[in-house]
């Protein structure tokens, strides 16, 4: 799962001759002055010690920029057109993506859900805190800034209080299950470090030799942090929580087909969605049944994976489990560069982290920085454990690292001068992302890396996962009925409950990374389903280049283009990959 993107110098993408992309590249600059968050995702040094304003009227204030440069893309497209259009294919797709883009983002602002968006992976309270683990910290400079943004980090959430607060004024809130599950996570952040928080223990990280003043500027920032998110957790406990109580997990269809845009870069019938999603839970979980038996004779899938789970290859310790998933990537980008894909230099650096306590339970990729000073970083959350079976991590740092996320979002980077930083970074489409994610976990399948039986188990037990959730997610929101030949809950409508039964029945995971997911996905509605639909569309698009090219067609050559391309979405993705 990506979480955040970078990027490089884009000094090239102001030329007149590239106007639809100088245009976007402008965008970015004004973007990241309005929400940091941004220019720190992208390496950007201005805005390193604010945070944004997470109010209506900041939001207000970012909506008002995407209309200014709707307004603008329009007389840059007429113009293009009065001289022949645009021709050149990147200023085209770039002209395509930031229209849709922008369109999608003022869509779901117009719903309002930014007025009652509770999320504990998505949400604006985790996006603040993250920010920090990507900050530059080596040097007492950095730290002197981190000391100044910690400072803001009571403004930032009081910020969000109030947008927050403005949607319970219009009977727009958060579900109670999202409330509860976002003041649990508040919880372990005020535990951390023997009940200093969180914040004191990432400062408590910083370099020894720092000034006095300096450590005790750092000391009152991460109190004053830690206070504010006391201040948060009890007001979503004591006055926020009874105020929602009754609103319902599901969204409802209309909202769901916005928030769906917005993920995906498609209008999706959700119907035929639905219907897929099944159809590749039946055909995956028949292949499971098979795979079962090569682990533990005459067992199901789900006895094939606790078995897995008790008594499969597990490592102990967690340096030991991060030292362990570098060596799989590494080893992956050595065999992979030269034979499947050519790599610049700085892609082929990527390091493996441990999340910090209090993030969701599922793994996930954050991507360069704007000149590669940061690396791209894949992060495992360890949910307290010490001891971590592999056969269900093969395939998921496959996803998360080498040729996933990082292959495509440090490749997006390091060609950001050619494309532009919009269609490599903030214009990125997560169903394109995540779709090219699973794509490269059926890649490593397809090239022979996943013939360990546990470590095939674990590669079909995402592929299930992913169909789950779009049956689940579209299901749960939409308040649809379960198929009549469902092996559980035929012909009853979907509830959260329900769908953390169903994806437990199916899973080798513990009961607490499938609640956080059932959680997740009605906290984020409409991201889950664009894994698998986005996976179907980079397949179309290969499918339909290798029979367009028949015997010439050459896989490296297509990844290395496919990976060029930067964003799009899904209603443009297959018929771009095609061509390629």
């Amino acid at each position: 799962m990506l979480r955040m993107s970078g990027t490089r110098d884009q000094s090239s993408s102001a030329s007149p001759a590239r106007p639809v992309r100088a245009a976007a590249d402008a965008y970015v600059q004004a973007y990241a002055e309005l929400d940091p968050l941004v220019a720190t995702e992208l390496g950007l040094p201005a805005g390193q010690d604010r945070l944004p304003d997470l109010s209506p009227a900041g939001q207000q204030a970012l909506d008002s920029l995407r209309r200014q440069v709707l307004a603008d893309l329009a007389a840059r497209e007429q113009a293009a057109a009065a001289s022949g259009g645009l021709a050149d294919p990147p200023e085209r797709r770039c002209a395509r993506l930031l229209r849709e883009r922008l369109e999608a983002e003022l869509a779901v602002s117009e719903t309002g859900e930014m007025l009652r968006f509770v999320s504990e992976i998505f949400g604006p309270h985790e996006q603040v805190r993250s920010s920090f683990l990507l900050m530059p910290a080596g040097t007492e400079d950095d730290w002197a800034v981190i000391a100044r943004r910690l400072t803001a980090v009571p403004g930032a959430l009081a910020g969000y209080r109030e947008s927050l607060a403005e949607g319970a004024r219009r009977g727009m809130l958060a579900a109670p299950r999202q409330v509860r599950t976002v003041a649990s996570q508040l919880d372990s952040w005020l535990a951390a470090a023997d009940g200093r928080g969180w914040f004191a223990e990432f400062t408590a990280a910083s370099p020894v030799g720092l000034p006095g003043s300096l450590r005790a500027d750092l000391e009152h920032g991460a109190a004053v942090a830690t206070a504010a998110v006391a201040g948060l957790r009890d007001w979503l406990r004591d006055e926020y929580l009874p105020a929602a109580a009754g609103t319902p997990d599901g969204i409802g269809a209309d909202r769901y087909r916005v928030l769906a845009r917005f993920w995906t870069g498609a209008d999706l019938d959700l119907a035929e969605a639905y219907e897929w999603g099944w159809s590749e839970y039946r055909r995956i979980w028949a292949e499971m049944v098979g795979a079962a038996a090569r682990i533990l004779p005459d067992a199901g899938p789900k006895q094939a994976m606790d078995h897995l789970e008790r008594h499969g290859t597990a490592i102990a310790g967690v340096e030991e489990i991060r030292a362990w998933l570098q060596g799989l990537m590494d080893d992956a980008m050595a065999r992979l560069d030269g034979t499947h894909f050519d790599l610049a230099g700085p892609i082929k650096v990527v390091q493996a982290r441990i999340a910090p306590p209090g993030t969701g339970a599922a793994p996930y990729y954050t991507s360069p920085s704007l000149d590669f000073s940061r690396p791209g970083q894949t992060w495992l959350p360890t949910m307290g454990k010490t001891t971590f079976p592999v056969w269900g991590l093969v395939s998921t740092w496959y996803h998360e690292g080498v040729p996933g996320h990082h292959l495509q979002l440090a490749q997006w980077a390091y060609l950001a001068g050619e494309l532009s930083a919009y269609q490599t970074t903030v214009g990125g489409v997560s169903a394109n992302i995540e779709g090219w994610a699973l794509y490269a976990e059926r890649l490593m399948d397809e090239l022979g890396f996943l013939t360990d039986a546990g470590a095939r188990m674990g590669y079909l037990e995402a592929q299930i996962a992913r169909a789950i959730r779009v049956v689940i997610d579209i299901g749960m929101h939409l308040e649809l009925r379960v198929p009549a030949d469902s092996p559980l809950f035929a012909s009853e409508t979907w509830t959260a409950d329900r769908g953390l039964e169903f994806f437990a029945a199916h899973s080798g995971q513990p009961p607490e990374y499938l609640q956080s997911e059932v959680v997740r996905y009605l906290g984020g509605a409409g991201q889950a389903i664009g894994y698998k639909l986005g996976e179907r569309a980079w397949l179309a698009g290969r499918a339909a280049a290798r029979a367009a090219r028949g015997p010439a067609f050459d896989l490296k050559s297509w990844h290395m283009a496919a990976l060029s391309l930067g964003s799009l979405g899904l209603d443009d993705l297959a018929a771009e990959l095609a061509g390629l």
